[in-house]
């Protein structure tokens, strides 16, 4: 559980959350002892939060074990449908995976934490896995670099203030000097890339996303393995199709923002 000094703070909306996000963590039903444990609720406020739950639809109780429902899936989807720009982006996605035959995705900055909002995986080998939801440490990874890069010194003193909600350490831990330095770099060559710093064997190369003003409101990147990939392939055949595939994007993007808003009676 968290706290919060905000006195509009919702606790008991907080506790469910909390509730959904134990209930996703693991591939099997969990009993009431288990799930009470991990969200550090006493039974019967846990009880009582999967008999709402369970009344909502967003949870299914078989005996004395618990489960998702499939309508919890659009509590995450209404982020996505909201704005429709993920439909617009995926066939560019789906594009440039298919363009340079690896994993591509698009996140964007939740807090010091990239998360994944759009994914075309390609059956590779892996160590990390991803999908859409998935958040990571943005430092150490090639799409929250691009992130954390456009952001001003305020801004990202604040946002790396914010503890990460990933469960992965990454294996690069940068001196602020480091992650300076390196974000540095960032802004210069326009990308951004990862040499198994989230996790062994993983190499990625991301490049910015922006608005129709220039603002970066998200990034693209292509994953790959160190195994069967090199940093110099990365840059020098696969960095072309994904600054044309970020383009792409973009282009849609600042078309998508200046559509004209449909007027109420017209």
């Amino acid at each position: 559980m968290r706290d919060s000094s905000n006195p509009d703070f919702i606790e008991a909306l907080a506790r469910g959350l909390d509730v959904i996000r134990a209930l996703g963590s693991g591939a099997r039903a969990q009993s009431l002892s288990e799930l009470s444990t991990i969200v550090g609720l006493s039974r019967p406020t846990t009880r009582r939060i999967l008999i709402t739950l369970t009344e909502l639809g967003y949870v299914r109780a078989n005996e004395n074990l618990f489960t998702l429902a499939p309508q919890v899936l659009e509590l995450g989807m209404s982020y996505i449908s909201a704005g429709n720009i993920w439909e617009l982006s995926r066939p560019h996605l789906i594009e440039l995976a298919r363009d340079v035959d690896q994993s591509c995705s698009i996140a964007q900055l939740d807090g010091s934490d990239a998360v994944y909002v759009s994914r075309v995986a390609l059956p590779k080998l892996v160590t990390l896995t991803v999908t859409v939801g998935t958040r990571f440490p943005a430092y150490a990874t090639s799409l929250g670099k691009v992130l954390l890069a456009a952001l001003t010194p305020a801004e990202l003193e604040q946002t790396l203030a914010i503890n990460s909600r990933s469960d992965v350490v990454p294996s690069w831990r940068p001196t602020p000097d480091e992650l300076a330095a390196e974000l540095r770099g960032v802004r210069a060559r326009g990308y951004a890339l990862t040499d198994q710093q989230l996790a062994p064997g993983i190499l990625s190369i991301a490049a910015p996303i922006r608005d129709g003003n220039g603002s970066v409101v998200a990034a693209i990147n292509v994953n790959t393995h160190a195994f069967e990939t090199t940093v110099g392939t990365l840059t020098e055949t696969y960095l072309p199709r994904l600054l044309t595939a970020a383009a792409a994007i973009s282009a849609d993007w600042a078309a998508w923002a200046s559509r004209p808003e449909k007027v109420s009676g017209s």
